[in-house]
This record gives structure tokens, C-alpha cells and sequence, in this order.
């Protein structure tokens, strides 16, 4: 598999260390980046990271905007200018800077979150909080789509009646 999939919650180690669980890491390797690429989340108190893959997708959002145009310029520094390219040890361990840990509120324990092409990096208690909001919003999204259907064959099928 070559996405990010699922969470695990590692504590830090006396010098700052975490470990990267074992299946992320091996997408990262499949990935061929050199390290872990991770910046602050845009909307949350959480660090996105990845590889390749997640540079690829930076790339192509800041290619759809004009080169010399404010936006490109406020979304490339907010994606690449606050970034960090973290060495990964044998163990695959990487230190978090006090930057990276202070923007998502980590203290002595790290979620992976899985996102596909990239992982999040969250205080524990911070991702139950948003895992508990995302539910709430999936069910309401759940329930819009099925009202939908349900309007949908509704009118359909009164249609052919006619």
C-alpha cells in the first residue's frame, strides 16, 4: 500500500525523539524521499508531513496560481516556508524542532494520523477532540447525501409516472 492510512499514538523519547510507525515509514521508503518532510497545518494545531508525494501535491496546488500572484506567494510561504526536512535515524526516529512541536501543542506523546498521501502529527488529546468533531460532520454529511437520494428518486420515479 502506498498511502497513509490509520493512527498511532508514540511517546517522545528524553531527547525529543519519536518514532515513526512502521507502516508510514515504509511508504515513506516506497516514497524514495530522503527524511520527513513536515510543516505547521494550515487550519489546525496539527503538522502535516510526508514526502514526494506530499511535495508533488504542494507543487501542483501552487502551479494552478499565477507565478508572480499574492496568493502563490502567501500559500508558498505559509507550505514551504515554515517547513522542516527532519533526518530520520536507523531506528526511524525524528527529532521534532520546538517550532514544529509548539504549533501543534505536543508535550510527551505524538498521533500519526494517516491522510493518504500525507500524515498528521497531533497532541493525542487535540486528535480525539477533531476525530470527535469530523465524526459529528460525517454523520450530518451522511444523512444530506441520503435526503438527497431519497429526493432524487422521489422525482425520478414520479417523472416516468407522467
Amino acid at each position: 500500500m502506498d498511502r497513509f492510512v490509520s493512527n498511532f499514538t508514540n511517546r517522545l523519547d528524553t531527547k525529543g525523539r519519536v518514532s515513526i510507525p512502521a507502516s508510514f515509514r515504509a511508504v515513506l521508503a516506497r516514497d524514495g524521499f530522503d527524511g520527513l518532510y513536515v510543516h505547521p497545518a494550515l487550519d489546525s494545531p496539527a503538522l502535516d508531513a510526508g514526502g514526494n508525494a506530499l511535495l508533488a501535491e504542494i507543487d501542483g496546488l501552487l502551479s494552478t496560481l499565477s507565478p508572480y500572484s499574492e496568493e502563490r506567494d502567501h500559500l508558498s510561504t505559509a507550505l514551504l516556508g515554515t517547513s522542516e526536512v527532519l533526518k530520520v535515524d536507523g531506528e526511524g526516529r525524528v527529532i521534532l524542532t520546538d517550532a514544529l512541536r509548539d504549533h501543534a501543542g505536543i508535550l510527551d506523546q505524538v498521533t500519526f494520523v494517516g491522510h493518504g498521501q500525507k500524515f498528521q502529527l497531533w497532541r493525542p488529546e487535540a486528535f480525539r477532540a477533531h476525530l470527535e468533531e469530523a465524526r459529528a460532520k460525517v454523520r450530518e454529511l451522511k444523512r444530506a447525501l441520503g435526503e438527497r437520494h431519497l429526493g432524487e428518486r422521489s422525482s425520478g420515479s414520479s417523472g416516468a409516472r407522467e
